[in-house]
């Protein structure tokens, strides 16, 4: 092998190293969060508890292509939230802590 060409290996190889580990360890597993919560927010459907972004939790009691209406407290107010603001699908309300 031409000792060039060894020598840009040898300088070169450690940045690919660093790269393929930057790779693995911070964007793929974003990109897969990301997935996840695209799909969560997808997936919504009238009757599930969720946790907006701001912190309010609430029933969800109509789905629309870009925003759901949930219920909050014991009054049943109704609000208009975009998709993209829900944090999360609450599996079992009694979980959550006060």
């Amino acid at each position: 092998m031409d000792p060039k060409i060894a020598q840009m290996l040898s300088s070169v190889g450690p940045l690919v190293v660093v790269v393929i580990v930057f790779y693995f360890f911070m964007i793929r597993p974003q990109k897969k969060k990301e997935n996840e919560i695209k799909s969560m927010r997808a997936n919504l459907k009238v009757g599930d508890d969720i946790i907006t972004i701001g912190g309010i939790i609430g029933k969800v009691v109509l789905v629309k292509e870009d925003y759901v209406v949930i219920e909050s407290s014991g009054n049943k107010s109704r609000i208009d939230v975009m998709k993209w603001g829900i944090n999360s699908v609450i599996a079992n309300k009694n979980d959550l802590k006060a």
